[in-house]
């Protein structure tokens, strides 16, 4: 129905780029530096999960409560 205009897009270069290659393989060097310090110091790290309970222990819990009214209810009804 209406013409849609086509998203802009640029070829963007900037102007000062880092083209010496000593430079970009110290910075590949320095990369893998950083990523094999921070592995090292994740693996000594235990994971806690941000949830604090489990689905299965949720489930199981909603399982009991329900057990636990149909007995109060058959009991004082």
């Amino acid at each position: 129905m209406f013409k849609q205009r086509k998203h802009k897009t640029f070829s963007y270069k900037p102007r000062f780029i880092k083209t010496d290659e000593a430079h970009t393989q110290s910075d590949a060097r320095n990369k893998t530096d950083f990523i094999s310090k921070w592995k090292a110091n994740q693996s000594g790290k235990r994971r806690v999960s941000k949830g604090g309970l489990k689905l299965g222990t949720l489930i199981l819990l909603l399982v009991l409560l329900l057990i636990l009214m149909y007995a109060l209810e058959r009991k004082y009804m």
